[in-house]
């Protein structure tokens, strides 16, 4: 299998060093508009490729894995999927547009490809999506971050947001891709209601969410480490991605 990647940042550059240890994958290609991280890593790994362009990452890749941005989702997005190739999206805050989300979604039933959405640093997302087949009455997820995970300075716990995740990923494109990913599971992006916490004692990155239904209740929290290479980040989000990549290659499903 031959995988791109788009984005070189750190996300990125942890699929590819783990892809690179992967026997079934055969090369990695890489593209990033900073193309000295491309370099970068591409200099780390063994199987990576520099991709002159994004035509040209796509055209050899089986599987693209964005990386990046909303941004790049909504750049992309489409001709990945018009390309009949897979495609991975960590920056799942872009699919709150619903129209340009079922623009995908259509695209890639017409041309017989798939979109993964990894679980990113949230735990708890294939109980939201079994209950949501039963059906579901409220989802709520609260997040705690250390002030530097949100780019400003707190000198006390402080309640930053407090609303839909539809207005949460519009304010906190980068810090909140996991309300994305439990709205997507369960309810959607208008029921799905969002806490975000800037406390300076955490040391960790806290993800909690709550769930009810005919299924019962649901509790699931996680304490994540912020990744090395970027704060706002947590690392299990990398993992979760390659994850992603292990299921995609691996002939047993699991969850």
């Amino acid at each position: 299998m031959i995988i791109g990647i788009i984005g070189c940042g750190a996300i990125g550059t942890d699929v590819a060093l783990a892809a690179d240890e992967m026997e079934e994958i055969k090369e990695i290609y890489l593209y990033d508009k900073v193309r000295e991280a491309e370099e970068k890593l591409a200099k780390k790994l063994k199987k990576g490729k520099r991709a002159k362009d994004v035509n040209e990452l796509i055209e050899k890749s089986d599987v693209v894995f964005e990386t990046a941005s909303q941004e790049a989702v909504e750049e992309y997005g489409e001709k990945i999927l018009k390309a009949k190739k897979d495609m991975v999206i960590m920056s799942m805050g872009a699919l709150f547009d619903d129209d340009f989300r079922e623009k995908l979604i259509d695209t890639a039933k017409k041309n017989g490809c798939k979109i993964y959405l990894p679980s990113g640093a949230i735990c708890g997302v294939d109980g939201i999506y079994a209950a949501s087949i039963g059906g579901l009455d409220e989802v709520t997820l609260v997040t705690t971050k250390p002030p530097e995970s949100l780019g400003k300075k707190y000198d006390r716990r402080t309640v930053v947001f407090d609303g839909t995740a539809r207005d949460a990923v519009k304010l906190f494109p980068q810090n909140i891709n996991v309300a994305a990913c439990v709205s997507m599971a369960g309810i959607g992006f208008d029921r799905t209601r969002v806490k975000i916490v800037a406390d300076p004692v955490a040391a960790r990155i806290h993800h909690k969410v709550l769930a009810h239904g005919k299924f019962g209740r649901l509790r699931a929290e996680i304490e994540n480490m912020p990744n090395p290479s970027n704060p706002k980040s947590s690392y299990i989000a990398s993992l979760s991605a390659i994850a992603i990549l292990k299921k995609i290659i691996n002939p047993i499903q699991i969850g």
